[in-house]
């Protein structure tokens, strides 16, 4: 617990630093903007929050779709049934597709109206029926019915499905593995959903072998720790540095080759990593690809997948072992959609966990059939996206489960949007936005940012004790580790600068990392910060050279 007396005196002081580096990231992030926001008030100095990643952009067109679809589905709710003190029936199905395109015409002028008009074309074109998806947009944004299906909505899976194929690399495959979806209250609704229903379906038991794949995202680490879990956690680790001392954040081999131990029952993964925000490489690809089908056939793998509009050419582990991988992908960080709480869950209909379930003893399968057994008459036949469906409402309401139906008629709008984008203009956008700030970040600390077309950017990891050596050499570095916990540097540049950046050993990179979010200032706040970070460090040497005379 945090001693708050002796953090009062000296927030700077070793013994403050050694508590506050038990919190998460997350939870240290509110004290460093508490001391940015004092610095920049008693200085001259900007307060800049680079700490987390949620992006100062939005989508527009799919918005302005959201509100004009909204106006129709009003007047849709008044020709069933109006009463001027302002209550109306709910939509009517039969001929509503007319009265949409009517409507979308009278209000071609109107922005989000072509986005409308060709998102209907396109559902139809691959065997819609207009009647039905209208109708499924105008009750939907309405809400006022609990989803049905409660997994996914029909068309709002079709669409989102067809999205997921072409931005996660699977357009590419002429028989391209189907997969289901289950449409989620944000990622981290998604993470809570699938750790639990593999532990309630008997998967994985309090104990067992994890891997991580890290740095990784904070909660991947600590939901394992929890004591339902308790999971013997296995770190893949990619913070290698190459020989010319510079990290490519990719996983050597005798790291990725622990995943040969069959009692490793799961492996979790951020693809592009957070923080480094680099892909997979191909050659780390096709290991884990053989290493699965020859050594540990029942990996069950997690791959999250938020960042992956964020590289060119992106390709998702769900498409290169389909059966074997759950993907959790977010459409918060894409479209600026944080507060939407949108994600979606997708498991292939030929997968591991089903075969897992199937092959449960006897005495474990009575066990689930009886807890599923209010849903089906034959229990032992639900899959297991489905099961995680009724274990997100304890079961026992799983005829109110579901993502709410404006919050998926929004989610299919987005990846509308991005489905009829055939000139990628938007995604062309989205990564020049990044790569601009994150280019901007790097030329003032005079420190060297390589090429690579496995980096998307989103966040930088930049590991102070590597330029610390390249700079000044390797007694300094010494002298740094030997005189100052790790977390000194991003407590200095909230105290001093005020700027907020996290530790990145709090998501088990290198002690002495921090981590940049590119997405939530402007390209000139991270000229800012650069200069910030590279006079921090001089500021040390300059410490260290005092300490020498």
């Amino acid at each position: 617990m945090l001693n708050q007396d002796s953090c009062k005196t000296d927030i700077e002081s070793r013994e403050c630093e050694r508590q506050l580096s038990t919190l998460s990231p997350f939870e240290l992030k509110n004290k460093l903007i508490e001391l940015a926001e004092e610095d920049a008030r008693r200085s001259t100095a900007t307060f800049l929050n680079a700490g987390r990643g949620n992006p100062n952009w939005i989508s527009t067109i799919p918005r302005e779709a959201f509100f004009l679809l909204g106006k129709w589905a009003l007047t849709e709710c008044s020709r069933v049934y109006s009463d001027p003190i302002g209550i109306s029936g709910s939509p009517s199905k039969r001929g509503c597709a007319d009265r949409f395109t009517t409507f979308l015409d009278d209000n071609a002028s109107e922005p989000g109206a072509d986005l409308l008009k060709d998102t209907l074309a396109y559902v139809v074109a691959r065997g819609g029926d207009a009647d039905e998806i209208a109708n499924e947009w105008a009750d939907g944004i309405i809400g006022d019915h609990y989803p049905t299906p409660d997994r996914i909505l029909k068309y709002t899976e079709l669409i989102v499905r067809d999205y997921l194929a072409q931005e996660m690399g699977g357009h590419a495959d002429p028989d391209t593995p189907l997969f289901d979806l289950f449409a989620v209250e944000g990622g981290t609704a998604g993470m809570c959903y699938v750790f639990d229903s593999m532990q309630e379906n008997k998967l994985v038991k309090k104990g067992d072998k994890m891997a991580l794949m890290t740095p990784i995202f904070t909660p991947y680490i600590e939901i394992p720790n929890l004591d339902r879990f308790s999971f013997d956690v296995i770190n893949i680790s990619a913070n290698k540095v190459e020989k010319n001392g510079y990290h490519d954040w990719q996983y050597p081999d005798e790291e990725i080759d622990k995943l040969r131990d069959p009692s490793i029952k799961v492996l979790c993964l951020v693809n592009p990593s957070n923080p480094p925000s680099y892909t997979l490489s191909k050659h780390t690809i096709d290991r884990l690809v053989s290493i699965v089908k020859n050594d540990n056939p029942n990996l069950m793998i997690v791959t999250d997948d938020v960042y992956g509009t964020f590289v060119k050419n992106f390709r998702s582990l769900m498409y290169e072992l389909p059966e074997n991988t759950m993907t959790v992908y977010s459409f918060s960080k894409y479209f600026g959609a944080t507060g939407w709480r949108l994600a979606v869950i997708a498991i292939n209909r030929n997968n591991v966990f089903d075969k897992m379930i199937a092959d449960l003893p006897h005495s474990e399968k009575d066990f689930l059939n009886r807890r599923y057994g209010s849903l089906a008459l034959d229990p032992e036949k639900i899959k297991f996206i489905d099961r995680m469906v009724a274990d997100s409402r304890m079961v026992a309401l799983n005829h109110t489960a579901g993502l709410s139906t404006p919050q998926q008629i929004q989610m299919s709008l987005f990846a509308a949007m991005c489905l009829l984008d055939k000139k990628d203009t938007y995604k062309q956008k989205m990564q020049s936005i990044i790569t601009d700030r994150l280019d901007a970040l790097w030329s003032t600390t005079g420190f060297t940012l390589l090429p690579d077309p496995l980096r998307a950017g989103y966040y930088s990891e930049i590991d102070i004790m590597v330029w610390a050596k390249k700079f000044y050499g390797e007694d300094f570095a010494k002298y740094l580790e030997d005189n100052y916990e790790s977390i000194d540097f991003v407590i200095k540049l909230a105290n001093q600068t005020a700027v907020v950046l996290l530790n990145g050993d709090g998501f088990d990179g290198p002690e002495w990392s921090v981590r940049a979010s590119l997405a939530n200032l402007d390209k000139d706040s991270y000229l800012k910060i650069g200069t910030a970070i590279r006079k921090l460090l001089d500021q040390y040497y300059e410490t260290y050279l005092a300490t020498k005379k």
